[in-house]
Formats: structure tokens, sequence, C-alpha cells
């Protein structure tokens, strides 16, 4: 992959951490954002499965400058010529949909719509609950759970005459999941690269992408979740070979989702991939694991609550579900943010050169 092809690279200092290269596949556009430490490996682009070099560009200024403006943000230009143009941004590494549109309008983007990568405004206990909380993040909230909502208070309105419309109901609703699915991964690739908050992307992906990813997501549960359920459904029994299976999902599931996310592929499934990976990094993996279970619980204690039992009208109930289920998938995003978080912190540790 020539460095002109890749269309730009973007390289941020970020104190203690090095530098961030930012760069296009050169076959689908599609954007990676990776260590400056992983320049010059290989890779395969999950979108289009080309396979894609790390661009080696570094930023002479953010090289050259004291340590304390190290946070410059320099666009590379790479033209056909090969010769490199170099101009400021931001002194703030952005997300790169605001980059493109700073780049058609010839304009730079707002302050209030960028933020430092990688830093917290508040202490992290607190700040990881405020992840999905971004305008974008609580946008695309309220589009997983409000067009469902409205599909149900219009099924209740039109009653019988609302089963004519059942195929397309069913395709919104699926194509309403898959949605669901890759925002959530958006969220944990964001989060590996160092973001703090919902990122802002909705609908860049083609529907290809998304049931791939969403069938990587299921693969993954079934897998984890499979064994415990399964025995339990056959078994009828809650014995130690349950807890057994039970106690080995809840321990393999973070990394094997997060495996899932950041490879998008099968690989992401080799069992000696998830052990490796834990043994690099055993006590702050055991970390994760029992802040992820204190973060999940409350889940349980919402999915026990049954709103069909409380006497209320028909279209107040299903607002009611609705809620329950936008704490849920707020929850979700917040688990998301957590795992991408971990890689984010032991990428150098886990060298899976994604």
């Amino acid at each position: 992959m020539n460095q002109a092809a890749v269309g730009y690279a973007l390289h941020t200092a970020k104190e203690g951490e090095g530098f961030v290269i930012k760069f296009r596949c050169d076959k689908c556009g599609q954007k990676f954002t990776v260590p400056e430490v992983q320049a010059g490996k290989r890779g395969r682009c999950p979108k289009c499965k080309n396979v894609v070099t790390i661009p080696k560009q570094y930023s002479p200024m953010a090289l050259t400058e004291p340590r304390d403006a190290a946070r410059d943000l320099i666009l590379l230009n790479v033209p056909e010529t090969g010769k490199v143009q170099k101009k400021p941004v931001s002194q703030y590494a952005v997300p790169d949909t605001v980059l493109e549109h700073a780049e058609k309008s010839q304009h730079k983007p707002a302050m209030r719509d960028v933020e430092p990568t990688g830093e917290r405004n508040l202490p992290w206990m607190l700040d990881i609950f405020l992840y999905p909380t971004s305008k974008p993040g609580l946008t695309n909230l309220g589009i997983i759970v409000g067009v469902p909502l409205l599909i149900d208070i219009v099924m209740q309105v039109f009653g019988p005459f609302a089963l004519t419309l059942w195929l397309p109901i069913l395709i919104l609703r699926i194509l309403i999941g898959l949605y669901m699915c890759w925002y959530f991964a958006e969220c944990v690739r964001d989060s590996a690269a160092g973001g703090t908050r919902a990122p802002k992307v909705f609908a860049t992906a083609d529907a290809s992408t998304m049931c791939e990813q969403a069938a990587y997501l299921a693969a993954c549960y079934i897998i984890f979740a499979g064994p415990a359920g399964f025995y339990s459904v056959f078994t009828h029994k809650t014995d130690a070979v349950f807890w057994l299976l039970a106690a080995y999902g809840v321990f393999f599931f973070p990394i094997g989702l997060l495996a899932a996310v950041m490879f998008n592929s099968g690989a992401a499934f080799n069992p000696i991939l998830w052990i490796g990976s834990i043994f690099s990094v055993s006590f702050q993996y055991c970390g994760l694991v029992l802040l992820l279970c204190g973060v999940v619980l409350p889940i349980g204690a919402i999915m026990s609550i049954q709103p069909e039992d409380i006497p209320l009208p028909k279209v107040l109930t299903l607002i009611l579900q609705a809620g329950f289920t936008g704490i849920l998938l707020y929850i979700v995003f917040v688990v998301g943010h957590l795992l991408g978080r971990f890689y984010w912190r032991y990428r150098e540790r886990l060298n899976w050169e994604v």
C-alpha cells in the first residue's frame, strides 16, 4: 500500500503515550487509528479484507516541540508527486468526521466539537458512566429505542390493520438490531483509540458490514453464554456443572467480545489468543472482569421488573418498556467503552496488531 493511496495520516502526541497514527484503507476508505509503535506492520482491513500496511509517517513539529505543546495535530496531505504538505489543524485530537468536515469547508473545527484523546475531565469511576452522554451517543440511543417504540404504538393504534405491514415492520426491526450491534462495535473501537465519549457516526457502514458485525457478536455470545444456557435448558439443573460453565462464560466473555470487535474476523475465536492475552495482563484483566460484573448487575435487576404487571394503559406500558430498554442499552454502551479502554491502555502488551 503506497502512502499516496492512504489519503491521510494523522499523528497526535499524547504525554506519556507516544504517537497515534490515523489512516485509511486504500481500497475501501475504512478509517483506522493505531499506536505509533505499530507503524510498518501489516494487517487485514475488517471491511474489505484488503491487506494494508500501517504508514511510517512522522510529525516533525510534534517531535521537536516542547512536551507541553506535544498535543499539536498535524494533517499530512500526501499527493501523487510524493511531496508532503504540512498544515496544523488544531491542538487537540478530533474525530475523523470533524476532520472531514474541516477539510471540505477549509475551516478549523470549533473547540466545543473536540476533546483531548484519552483524557478525562472527571474521575474515571464517574466518567465511564458518562460515555453515552455525548450528543451523538444520546441521538443513536434515541434512534435505537425510539423507532421500535413508534412501531409498537402504531401497531397498538391501528390494531388488526397493522398486520398488513408486518413485512416492512419486520425488516425495520432487523435493521435497527443490526444498527445497534454495529454502533456498539464502533463504541468499542472508538474507545480503543482513546475516545472518552460516544463517537459521532451515523450508519456509515452498509447492511452487509452490519450483518457481519452482528454475526461475530452473536457467535461470541453463543460460545460463552451458550454452554451454561443449554445445560440449564436441557437438564433443568443449576448444579456445580452449571456454575462452572457460567464461570467460564463470565471470565472469558470480555476478552472474547473485545477480540470479536477488534479483529472482526474468525481469528477472534482462537482460544490460544484469549488465554495468551489474559496471561499478558492477568491482574488487570481480572480487575476488568470484576468491574464489568459490577456494572452489569443492574441489568439483571432491571430485567426482573415486568412492566406488564403494572396496571397502566397499553401505550404507557410500551413507553415504560422503552425506558427500561434505554437503560439497558445505556449500560451496554458503558460496557463497550470499558472494553475499548482496556485495549487502549494495554494494547502494547496485548500486541494484537489490529
